[in-house]
């Protein structure tokens, strides 16, 4: 199916409550032609669709996911918002916090009267009257608190399937059931029947204890998509619009692209947009990670959300709504978290046997403890229940989504844009980074690090002729030569007669005199001699620089080296990386020479020189070949071919468009240190993946034993099953707190 075809969407999703639900909710919309693929998100409430327009349609899959139990929230594509799932959580955190308030109102009468009847009785109420007060008691909790669940399992009985909520209708089902049983039907049960074998208490106890660990798994979860809301904050409610030479403050979704604003110091900027007057400081550290502020004057580019400092302006708009920045990345973080990591993969095979594996446990435990233990018929009631609640697999349905859901949201509030969640997994293996050099290792343009000059020759008076005549040029050298004059207060001179020799220099008359400014080749074409220059342009050369000659009235009479400088920090990053365990690389076309020169103050351990573009993606795939796991780091069209072959492509987030689309991490800033904080939170991410399934692995293999023995009642199942929902979430939390600078040197 060819992708132009496929249409993405992300939707809401409501009353999936375990790793089972993600199952049958994927398996429903795979059943559908024209669905290429789903991927359903336990912690994110919502599931993103793949398909063919032409072949299904929304209403279809929302038709296929309510057979299989569950809602489908569809909206027009006009009506979307990027909170829409977090409305519908907060809507269902509501729901469930008036659920449990009932719950807990009625189960703590019907526990203190069951635990002490004879005080009860000692009030004139016969124990007959108990039962039935206790059964409309329980009543109020099993179908008004708890009507959630019945609901739910009977529409998946209607298809044959179970979850989660198939567990808990079953276990507190059967204890309610019997219990009312013995209370108005006792003769039905004959010798079975006794008037203290009520378990009201325990099937009230455990609806509540249940939706207390939904309503606290719930509100950790919340957290979880923290910054996605942050995001979401960013954005002003108004704006100062000008028109008509007249200044009127419009909501910020009226706002229209080419509006003219107006930005006042400490306000934030409501849309994207260019600087046409004025100048300011903008705080871009929400959207880069960037504690120092950047400057914009005239011509400048400011994204909406960002903090004006301290100049006023006004500014152009060029973006607005879905197409601003800020939209982008809250799509980009939200696709990102609602998909899957290969490690998922394992989970959903064990998600698609569970829940059916647990029932048949359970009603095994009840035929063994009763025919062959011997049990009373309640205790062996008991035991069955017990199962049937601690093996509810929440935990290992949240274990792995709500990492990835703080992992990929933490990134995204650093300026680290990852993707999807199986490039946060597979960034945790790298053991070799790839640098390019231009642009990346270092600041992409030339400075000039020496100036020399005969000594017949006035430095100052050199100086000005070189950048007089390299003002009207357009090279880089040339820009280098100017901002160094600059740097030193230097007057510049009319110049007249300018010609420019590609790929040799420049030529111009300043005054009566011939100036030259230009490479050993021009020199030699112009018979000029240089042999006092010639120790200090070999000293030069060895170290990686660029030479360019000043020739002032037929005289060579001073010399430039110009040298691409590192970036700020960059010998810091690379040897934190060299520290925990990863090889460093650094490719460029450059000479030999040139790259040795960079990569030694760099300290990387590898330099690949004279590569051309098309033959950088070669060079990845060679380490590749040597069982290396490679990310390249790269900003440039050139960079394109190996971002793309890398296990990781990295890209600058100042870098071209096509580096960024063909990487699958962006850096918002230009700060390399975000590469190694990329590879930590990848690494941290998965660590906390890893303990989350341990823990949710293990948690049942202890527990249905222990439930299957008798050892747990069913409270204490509900709450340990409760328990164990909520630890998940809360370790996953912690990743929130992540320390960057211990792995940054």
């Amino acid at each position: 199916m060819s992708d132009k075809h496929q249409t993405t969407l992300t939707l809401p999703l409501e009353g999936m409550t375990c790793a089972s639900c993600v199952v049958r909710v994927e398996k429903a919309l795979h059943h559908l032609d024209g669905v290429e693929s789903a991927n359903a998100n336990l912690a994110t409430e919502a599931v993103t669709v793949s398909f063919d327009p032409a072949k299904t349609t929304v209403s279809a899959m929302a038709e296929a996911v309510a057979s299989a139990g569950y809602t489908l929230v569809v909206r027009e594509e006009r009506e979307r918002q990027p909170d829409d799932t977090s409305t519908i959580q907060e809507r269902a955190l509501a729901a469930l916090q008036r659920e449990l308030l009932i719950a807990a109102i009625v189960t703590v009468p019907i526990v203190a009267a069951s635990m002490n009847s004879s005080f009860v009785q000692s009030l004139g109420i016969a124990s007959e009257d108990l039962g039935k007060l206790l059964f409309l008691a329980a009543s109020v909790v099993m179908f008004v608190s708890g009507r959630r669940f019945f609901s739910v399992a009977w529409k998946l009985t209607r298809h044959w399937t179970a979850d989660m909520n198939t567990l808990v209708a079953i276990g507190t089902g059967t204890a309610y059931l019997y219990s009312g049983i013995v209370v108005l039907f006792p003769s039905w049960l004959g010798n079975h029947a006794h008037a203290g074998d009520l378990y009201f208490d325990s099937a009230a106890v455990i609806v509540t204890l249940v939706l207390f660990g939904r309503w606290l798994e719930a509100r950790a979860r919340r957290k979880a998509f923290d910054s996605i809301r942050n995001l979401l904050r960013l954005q002003p409610k108004f704006a100062h619009r000008v028109r008509d030479g007249w200044e009127e403050d419009i909501p910020t979704e009226s706002v229209k692209t080419g509006d003219v604003l107006v930005l006042r110091p400490g306000e934030k900027i409501p849309v994207d947009g260019i600087v046409i007057d004025g100048q300011s400081a903008i705080d871009e550290s929400m959207l880069t990670g960037e504690s120092m502020p950047v400057d914009r004057a005239s011509g400048g580019r400011v994204v909406g959300g960002t903090l004006n400092l301290t100049g006023s302006f006004r500014m152009r708009t060029t973006a607005v709504g879905s197409s601003t920045v800020i939209a982008g990345i809250i799509r980009f973080v939200q696709e990102a978290q609602g998909s899957k990591a290969p490690i998922q993969r394992l989970v959903d095979r064990v998600a698609a046997v569970f829940v059916p594996v647990v029932i048949a446990l359970a009603v095994l435990t009840f035929l063994t403890a009763y025919f062959i233990g011997h049990l009373p018929f309640t205790n062996a009631m008991m035991n069955f229940i017990a199962v049937l609640i601690v093996a509810c697999p929440c935990a290992l349905g949240l274990a792995t989504p709500t990492a990835i859901i703080v992992g990929t949201g933490l990134g995204a509030s650093n300026g680290i844009l990852i993707r999807n969640a199986e490039i946060l997994e597979r960034a945790h293996r790298i053991s070799t980074v790839v640098f390019d050099k231009t642009g990346t290792l270092t600041n992409g343009k030339p400075v000039v690090s020496d100036f020399t000059v005969s000594d017949q020759s006035d430095r100052k008076s050199i100086l000005q002729y070189a950048s007089s005549l390299e003002m009207r040029s357009e090279h880089p050298l040339a820009r280098a030569i100017v901002a160094r004059a600059a740097e030193e207060g230097i007057q510049h001179l009319d110049v007249e007669s300018f010609g420019a020799r590609a790929g040799m220099g420049s030529t111009g008359q300043i005054g009566r005199k011939e100036v030259i400014v230009g490479n050993e080749s021009l020199m030699n074409e112009r018979a000029l001699g240089y042999e006092p220059f010639v120790p200090m342009i070999e000293e030069w050369k060895r170290e990686g620089k660029t030479i360019a000659l000043v020739a002032v009235a037929g005289v060579v009479c001073g010399a430039f080296g110009f040298s691409d400088t590192l970036r700020p920090g960059t010998r810091e990053v690379i040897t934190g990386l060299k520290d925990n365990g990863i090889a460093v690389a650094m490719i460029t076309g450059d000479n030999e020479r040139t790259a040795g020169a960079i990569g030694s103050e760099a300290g990387v351990g590898e330099i690949i020189a004279g590569v051309l573009p098309d033959e950088k993606g070669k060079q990845i795939r060679r380490l590749q070949l040597d069982g290396k796991v490679v990310a390249m780091v790269g900003d440039g069209i050139n960079d394109a071919p190996a971002l793309a072959q890398a296990d990781v492509g990295i890209a600058m987030g100042r870098g071209t468009d096509i580096a960024m689309e063909a990487a699958d991490i962006t850096l918002a800033g230009n700060d390399l240190s975000a590469v190694s904080r990329t590879i930590m939170l990848s690494r941290r991410t998965m660590r906390t993946v890893k303990q989350n399934l341990f823990w949710a692995f293990i948690y049942n293999c202890i527990s249905i034993p222990l439930a299957a023995a008798g050892l747990l009642t069913p409270a204490l199942a509900a709450a340990a099953m409760a328990m164990s929902s909520v630890s998940v979430v809360s370790n996953s939390l912690r990743l929130r707190f992540m320390r960057w600078q211990q792995f940054v040197r």
